[in-house]
């Protein structure tokens, strides 16, 4: 009996140390960006992903291909039926984007 009154406190501190601090966020983690392939559509509001447009630094390389979208960053711009919906932001996008020519895919 004495055993399980001095485990209480302990299970009270343990309780009261794993609950969230207010003020503290936890930022969303990236999506897999090797799997954004396929049919896009390019659109300004109710977006699957936010993409920032970069030079360098890119998390995915896009080349835009007219048939057979079928592996990473490989994309079919389309205006209907799309795979994934993608709004181009100037900041804050979920990922970064390069256009390429050639050996698109992920870092």
């Amino acid at each position: 009996m004495i055993k399980a009154l001095v485990r209480m406190p302990f299970l009270a501190v343990v309780a009261l140390s794993l609950t969230p601090v207010a003020g503290i966020t936890v930022a969303p983690a990236k999506p897999d960006v090797s799997k954004v392939f396929g049919r896009i559509q390019y659109v300004t509001a109710l977006a699957d992903y936010k993409v920032e447009v970069v030079t360098a630094l890119e998390d995915l390389r896009v080349q835009e291909v007219s048939v057979f979208p079928n592996s990473a960053g490989k994309w079919q711009i389309v205006t209907a039926l799309p795979d994934f919906k993608i709004q181009k932001v100037k900041a804050l996008g979920d990922f970064k984007i390069r256009y390429v020519e050639s050996f698109p895919g992920s870092r």
